[in-house]
């Protein structure tokens, strides 16, 4: 008679499985019953059930790194110093 259940061996980073088994005990789950869980949800969905991209970069980060380009072509007009004690004379005043 064929097994109803087999055996998954993972490598998984050591301070990640703790983390995630803290989480995991507070909602009264354990690993396996979480990969369980993960895999009914694959199969569910025939995919990745959460969305797998790249982060988009906060509109923050955009920001600043326009006003880089900006200022690095000219179109700001930017203080520059030629050492750290300059620019903190000015950042104190």
């Amino acid at each position: 008679m064929e097994r109803a259940t087999t055996t998954i061996s993972i490598q998984v980073n050591k301070k990640d499985k703790e983390l995630a088994t803290g989480i995991l005990s507070s909602l009264g789950l354990n690993m396996s019953t979480y990969l369980n869980m993960a895999i009914k949800q694959l199969i569910n969905k025939n995919g990745v059930p959460f969305d797998v991209v790249n982060q988009a970069p906060k509109k923050e980060l955009l920001e600043a790194i326009q006003e880089k380009e900006d200022i690095l072509s000219g179109k700001i007009n930017a203080k520059s110093y030629t050492n750290m004690y300059e620019m903190l004379k000015d950042l104190k005043e």
